[in-house]
């Protein structure tokens, strides 16, 4: 059991290593802006299918009160 933490992080490090090698983005934050697109489509069929903007607008103010607290 006490083996399983080298082999672990020796497998995470050559998975970076492969990744950068392969041309990838290095790892980091997306931009704002690509997230957003990414999100929208989903967002907006998820609205049509579970009720509209009622139930969106509920949850949203449901959030905002737990976050609240």
């Amino acid at each position: 059991m006490a083996d399983t933490a080298p082999r672990t992080v020796v497998r995470a490090l050559g998975r970076k290593a492969s990744y950068a090698s392969s041309g990838g983005r290095p790892s980091g934050r997306r931009h704002p802006l690509v997230a957003t697109a990414m999100v929208l489509p989903l967002a907006a069929l998820l609205v049509v299918v579970f009720g509209g903007w009622e139930a969106v607008v509920t949850q949203a103010s449901s959030v905002g009160v737990m976050l609240g607290r």
